[in-house]
């Protein structure tokens, strides 16, 4: 009989902590329902993508809450793309929609957009809000291009400044500017030439710019590559003629030459005072005027006669380009004399013994 009375109390007690565990989940799950208060679902998905593509998602937002202060993102389970503005998207708001706007980078065929969280912020409510929009995968297409293809994928790809100069017996060196837009501008490559690089890139997800080198075989005439216009749907060639030039190596602004014609300006006034100066002596007989004429004729000798020769220190770095953070090609064993080929504002051009062209800060310009 007790052992009955035990078997029944047992059986009571689990029942009950059954239910209050079955009640307790409903609550959650209903709380759960009635804490969602953001939905979210993609304006639009691209339906073919280029690898090397940079492409955007947008993501319309609603919130059943009118008063809040932010929408936040996370980003996860994506592959075979970069996010460029992962927790920064660009916003517009239409009514009650928030139109999020965010930029990926296409960099494998095997694709998939993220899994993207939503958190609503709202400081007066500590109560956790959040809906998750699970990604996809992307149908992504790989380019077969040329051998002169530079791996340049983008709206536009313009050419700004360009200018070419000896480099050695063999060889040119071109330097260009350029601009594009929509384009993963660092990826830029060319198959064509003998040394390349960047010397300087300002990067953007809607227009980026790019100061680039080339050296290249003497006896191409008419320098070429091609890139993948998105607007255009082909692959659009860009030219750069050959006409060497022994002056700066480019024209962009912290680069061009010291200006000859400032040089000009100075020595005609100062030939004028000159000419004033034998007027007067001339007219007034007076011989103290000849201070007029002595001194500018040794300043008009001072600038006709170039400096040849200029000190490097040891150690010294020699630039391929006239620019800060530029390619370094050597760098000075010891202290030697080189030919001084002009200065372009903190460098100065200078003749190596192998007779190529090089670049010396002025910090590293020795006295004799």
């Amino acid at each position: 009989m007790i052992r009955l009375l035990f078997i029944s109390l047992f059986f009571i007690i689990t029942l009950r902590a059954d239910f209050f565990a079955t009640s307790d989940v409903n609550k959650s799950q209903a709380s759960a329902v009635m804490q969602k208060v953001l939905y979210l679902s993609f304006k639009e998905i691209p339906t073919r993508i280029l690898q090397g593509e940079i492409f955007a998602v947008t993501i319309k937002t609603l919130s059943t809450v009118k008063n809040f202060t932010d929408v936040e993102y996370e980003l996860s389970n994506y592959r075979g793309i970069e996010p460029l503005n992962y927790s920064l998207p660009y916003r517009e708001i239409d009514s009650k929609y928030y139109y999020d706007t965010f930029y990926f980078l296409v960099k494998d065929s095997n694709a998939r957009l993220p899994d993207f969280t939503a958190t609503l912020i709202d400081e007066s409510d500590t109560e956790f809000k959040q809906t998750t929009l699970q990604g996809t995968a992307l149908n992504v297409i790989s380019l077969n291009p040329k051998k002169n293809f530079s791996n340049i994928i983008a709206d536009s790809f313009e050419l700004l400044e360009y200018k070419t100069t000896k480099y050695d017996k063999k060889h040119n060196i071109v330097v260009f500017m350029a601009k594009a837009k929509n384009c993963d501008i660092k990826a830029f490559n060319l198959r064509n030439a003998y040394k390349q690089g960047i010397e300087s890139q300002t990067e953007s997800i809607f227009e980026s710019k790019l100061t680039y080198y080339a050296v290249i075989d003497k006896e191409i005439q008419n320098f070429t590559f091609s890139y993948f216009n998105l607007k255009e749907n082909s692959f659009n060639l860009i030219s750069i003629p050959i006409i060497v030039d022994d002056d700066s190596v480019t024209t962009q602004t912290d680069l061009k030459p010291k200006d000859q014609s400032k040089v000009m300006l100075k020595m005609t006034i100062i030939g004028t005072i000159t000419l004033l100066g034998l007027f007067f002596i001339l007219l007034r007989k007076k011989y103290i005027y000849l201070i007029f004429i002595i001194f500018p004729l040794i300043y008009i000798a001072y600038l006709a006669v170039p400096q040849k020769d200029v000190c490097i220190k040891q150690g010294a770095n020699i630039y391929l380009l006239p620019v800060y953070n530029g390619t370094i090609f050597e760098t000075t064993e010891a202290r030697i004399y080189l030919q001084k080929e002009g200065n372009v504002k903190e460098f100065v051009k200078v003749k190596l013994q192998n007779e190529k062209i090089g670049w010396v800060k002025n910090e590293d310009i020795c006295s004799y």
